[in-house]
């Protein structure tokens, strides 16, 4: 479990400058179930776009990298 969150946790960091790009952030909650949960800060928290975002971008990304992950959940609401 300890190198599946730190390898979680590299994805988001390769993700974050994205994002930041774009006036937002992620922080990376807890991973527990095989569920992911993050929190989606700043511009992406209120974007239209974020359930594109998080489920084609940062949930495919986390995915294709450790496939254990069933999803992953914005818990920013």
């Amino acid at each position: 479990m300890k190198e599946q969150i730190e390898k979680i946790q590299e994805i988001i960091d390769r993700l974050r400058p994205f994002l930041i790009n774009e006036g937002g952030n992620i922080e990376f909650v807890k991973y527990e179930a095989n569920i992911v949960y993050i929190k989606m800060l700043g511009a992406c928290a209120n974007c239209q776009m974020q359930d594109l975002t998080l489920k084609d971008g940062i949930e495919a990304a986390i995915i294709n990298e450790v496939p254990e992950v069933k999803e992953v959940i914005n818990i920013s609401s």
